[in-house]
């Protein structure tokens, strides 16, 4: 049963967090890298975007226009103190959740070598 879009999104502030911690990049870049870490993970790069910009209304990132290359500008998005802070959240949450998960892997296993067909 593949995920619902909705929910293949839960996750994705965190992850464009992630990849902006490492360096400051412009949406496109941000939208290559999940791309090429993540391959089950198909964002599009409509949702990329309006995430962007909700991280932006809630001061995680701010964004500055890069004129220096060739070609037409692009915005760079870098953290703020706020978006560390999400950030250090969301490895919570997903500690907590891959814990939960653990479990249920583990006790599926039991549970599931004692069954008798």
């Amino acid at each position: 049963m593949p995920p619902r879009r909705k929910q293949q999104y839960r996750h994705l502030p965190a992850f464009i967090l992630l990849a902006l911690a490492e360096e400051p990049i412009h949406g496109g870049a941000v939208l290559n890298v999940l791309s090429q870490r993540i391959p089950l993970f198909k964002p599009d790069s409509a949702a990329v975007y309006r995430t962007l910009q909700q991280l932006e209304d809630e001061a995680q990132v701010v964004s500055s226009w890069d004129t220096s290359g060739s070609g037409p500008a692009r915005r760079v998005y870098r953290l703020t103190q706020a978006g560390w802070d999400k950030l250090e959240g969301w490895r919570e949450d997903i500690e907590m959740r891959m814990a939960n998960l653990r479990y249920f892997l583990d006790t599926y296993a039991e549970v599931r070598s004692h069954r008798k067909v």
